[in-house]
């Protein structure tokens, strides 16, 4: 998974805890690369938890789970979500496809590279080769 800023991908990490930071934003798991990380405010782009305000947040399993309070939540986009607190329930919910600056809490900056990764498969294949040590091209998938 690319950092979702500037799209520099992860290389095979050292021993050791990752310089890489992880997070959610507009419900959907992201990586922050180190040298993002020294930007203006990328964590005022992220996800908060709505008890707690925290934004270490992780998706998995079709939830969103924050990692200092505990609360569990289904993405915003999923059936059966709670409205949300002061909204009124006349309002229109905003289209999937709005810009971020039309939805309420998103703050605007680049948005997030949602479609799949050309040549992402390529690499995974290869780290398995180069990992289980097979010899010659490993196998295609898909």
């Amino acid at each position: 998974m690319p950092c979702y800023r500037c799209g520099s991908r992860q290389v095979d990490p050292d021993r050791g805890e990752s310089p890489w930071k992880r997070g959610v934003r507009a419900d959907r798991q992201v990586l922050i690369c180190p040298a993002c990380q020294s930007s203006v405010d990328w964590v005022g782009e992220l996800d908060q938890c709505p008890v707690c305000a925290s934004v270490h947040l992780v998706r998995r399993l079709g939830e969103v789970e924050c990692r200092d309070c505990g609360y569990v939540r289904e993405p915003a986009g999923s059936v059966g979500v709670a409205p949300v607190p002061g909204a009124t329930p006349d309002a229109p919910a905003p289209r999937p496809d709005a810009a971020p600056e039309a939805v309420p809490g998103i703050a605007p900056g680049p948005a997030p590279d949602l479609g799949p990764t050309p040549g992402l498969a390529e690499e995974v294949e290869l780290a398995l080769a180069r990992v289980l040590g097979r010899a010659g091209r490993p196998a295609r998938i898909g």
